[in-house]
């Protein structure tokens, strides 16, 4: 996960910003109790967005207090109380987490490569605690990641390919609940948010992998054309918001409904409008400290 699942702050309700940092809270405090401190500073918006489609769909969110290690002389800050939901969100953070390190041990900078090495080995105990609670989600990303390096290795040309093996990874986040049409539409709906999440970043990263000679699928798709196909490439990633969004109007997300749609109808285009212009690295810093 990357960062780019966020929601536009002004667009909110009080009560819904509220929530929404009391899920991050809660999620940070869920990965601390299962999975220590280390896994903490790997939380991120995009995992809490993941959270608040596995929470329960209440009126109001049910809060209680923790306290927050990264500002020790603040007091207690409000959070979502502890919730299976909650606890597979973490499970699943953790699991996601150490897979993208180890994919940056195989690419990157020597720098880079090493830092991703020694952040694998903090992150290893909290990895196998939370493999073992959720193994098969273990297994599918995996398999899926397996499947993605082989994509890179032959230097697929295809945006499809490689964005289809990423999506499914995290659709296989979504429990089996045993409501058949919740489970489909929460398994799509992450499909092509997934989708949408490693295109946007595809091309985010497209001056870096260029410069270091790394796989990246516009740049196989588009070669050095890219800037002439960017009315194209908007109109796959508005296609993959679009099929997110209809998934979303078959679920019912209670108290979380607001942050929800306000992450797929304006969140997501914001980002994905800063992305395209080439503003995103320089405001998203900005952003998530007035955010926090």
């Amino acid at each position: 996960m990357f960062g780019y699942v966020r929601p536009q702050r002004e667009e909110l309700k009080v009560w819904e910003w509220e929530g929404y940092r009391a899920a991050y809270c809660g999620l940070c405090a869920a990965l601390g109790r299962r999975h220590g401190l280390a896994a903490r500073m790997f939380l991120n918006y995009d995992f809490t967005f993941l959270a608040m489609l596995l929470l329960p769909a209440q009126l109001r969110p049910e809060l209680g207090q923790c306290r927050c290690p990264a500002r020790l002389g603040c007091g207690k800050k409000r959070c979502t109380v502890p919730d299976p939901g909650m606890d597979l969100a973490a499970d699943e953070s953790v699991i996601l987490t150490w897979w993208k390190l180890r994919d940056g041990v195989a690419d990157g900078s020597w720098w880079k490569r090493t830092a991703c090495r020694l952040l694998c080995v903090l992150l290893g105990r909290a990895y196998r605690r939370a493999a073992a609670a959720q193994p098969g989600f273990a297994r599918t990303v995996q398999s899926c990641l397996e499947e993605l390096a082989a994509l890179e290795r032959e230097n697929c040309p295809s945006l499809d390919r490689p964005a289809d093996a990423f999506a499914r990874l995290l659709q296989a986040a979504a429990p089996a609940t045993g409501d058949e049409a919740r489970d489909r539409a929460t398994g799509q709906l992450l499909y092509h948010v997934g989708r949408w999440i490693y295109l946007i970043d595809a091309w985010d990263d497209r001056a870096e992998d260029r410069r270091r000679g790394s796989y990246n699928p516009v740049l196989a798709r588009y070669g050095g054309e890219e800037e002439t196909h960017r009315a194209e490439f908007a109109l796959t990633l508005r296609h993959s918001r679009n099929l997110a969004g209809g998934a979303c109007v078959l679920l019912e997300r209670g108290c979380w409904q607001g942050v929800v749609d306000n992450v797929l109808y304006l969140g997501l285009p914001a980002v994905e409008r800063m992305v395209l212009q080439g503003t995103w690295k320089t405001r998203s810093q900005r952003n998530q400290t007035r955010q926090k």
